[in-house]
């Protein structure tokens, strides 16, 4: 594992927005000079054996998270998650009737020497799709034709909604973001969803979040022109979603409308995990030491809300230094993490994002930073396998 640099492409930016990325928030360099957000001057180099093992690694991964996804439910630790008493009942039942899941993405710390370690499991909302799957294949196409990445997004997406398609109420499926995301993130992301569903078959329709209605006389939701909505992809987080009597309707509504990602994706997407891995894995090389509430024996450590997003109320302690994040987040609990930074290279820290479609392995996403935490600061690089 080595990190490069090249020339980009000439009208790199008018390629990547035929391609998708539409929105354009800057990310931070060295200083905190703006960075472009996709920043193909700088790229990965992995070579094939190191990818065959954090591919192996995640999908291990995965089936452990699965395991304890289902220790949760038999034991009912629901507390520990900040989750409603109400929403209980209908997390269990939505975990044992197997609501079938679409897509993920392990956050990891890997150095190119010792195994990869998790660092927290994006599940339910993970972004940097588009740029995953399509940006830097079409980079790697155009400046490093004879190379190979990390990278069957695309296909797999397709065959996984063909797949969930078969377990729907029907043929059409609504695919949702919402409106107050500013930076125009959240909808580049459905639409490219939106576009592997319909590539698969399924007829798609996209509209805000904030456009659901609800008909009680049907007891159901509807959409502008006030159809049924027999299934729905939301791309807004199922704790956001609990918070409100929009949550009650939609726990009320499974099966009848089926939810992507599933209910039971509510564990998968909290921090609270990472403490119920390690208790039921203790040791595991993949995993790093993790506590609820308290930090146990760890003299270093990460504290992260258990709800936390885009590296807020990030605490940080180590020896001579404390590292804070401002946010809204941490009433709902912690967990304290070893701390394990983040290898430089060339003075930058890549946070290595595996994607999981269905329960497969199915790509490398990178973003980098120039400090410890990987925040709406960090800028997407590509990579390539050599030999």
């Amino acid at each position: 594992m080595r990190r490069e640099t090249g020339p980009v492409r000439p009208g790199w930016q008018q390629k990547v927005a035929e391609q998708g990325m539409v929105f354009g928030t800057p990310g931070r360099g060295k200083g905190g000079a703006p960075r472009s957000y996709w920043d193909e001057s700088v790229h990965y180099v992995f070579d094939m054996d190191e990818v065959l093992s954090m591919e192996a690694d995640a999908e291990l991964l995965h089936s452990m998270c699965l395991e304890a996804v289902d220790h949760v439910v038999t034991t009912e630790r629901y507390k520990d998650f900040a989750l409603p008493d109400w929403t209980w009942e209908g997390v269990a039942a939505s975990w044992k009737r197997s609501d079938p899941h679409l897509y993920g993405r392990f956050d990891l710390r890997y150095d190119g020497s010792s195994p990869a370690k998790l660092l927290e499991y994006n599940a339910d909302t993970p972004t940097t799709l588009l740029e995953a799957s399509i940006l830097q294949w079409h980079w790697l196409q155009d400046a490093h034709p004879d190379d190979d990445q990390w990278n069957s997004l695309h296909e797999k997406l397709v065959e996984r909604w063909a797949a969930i398609a078969a377990t729907m109420p029907g043929s059409e499926v609504h695919f949702t973001w919402s409106s107050a995301d500013t930076s125009g993130e959240d909808h580049v992301t459905t639409a490219y969803l939106q576009e592997t569903a319909a590539e698969a078959g399924l007829d798609t329709v996209g509209l805000a979040i904030e456009d659901l209605g609800w008909d009680s006389a049907l007891d159901r939701f509807v959409d502008l022109a006030e159809s049924p909505i027999a299934a729905l992809v939301k791309l807004y987080p199922w704790e956001w979603i609990l918070s409100d009597e929009f949550g009650r309707h939609a726990v009320r509504s499974l099966p009848e409308t089926a939810w992507v990602e599933p209910l039971w994706k509510t564990l998968l997407s909290n921090k609270a995990l990472l403490a119920v891995l390690w208790e039921m894995y203790p040791g595991h090389p993949n995993l790093l030491p993790a506590y609820l509430n308290d930090p146990g024996l760890l003299t270093e450590y990460v504290r992260k809300p258990i709800l936390g997003r885009e590296g807020a109320n990030i605490s940080i302690v180590s020896p001579g230094s404390e590292v804070q994040t401002g946010g809204v987040y941490g009433a709902e609990g912690y967990v304290y993490q070893l701390f394990d930074p983040l290898p430089e290279f060339d003075g930058f820290r890549p946070a290595l994002g595996a994607w999981i479609v269905g329960d497969d392995s199915a790509g490398l996403g990178i973003r980098e930073t120039t400090g410890l935490v990987t925040d709406d600061g960090a800028a997407f690089v590509p990579h390539r396998i050599i030999g």
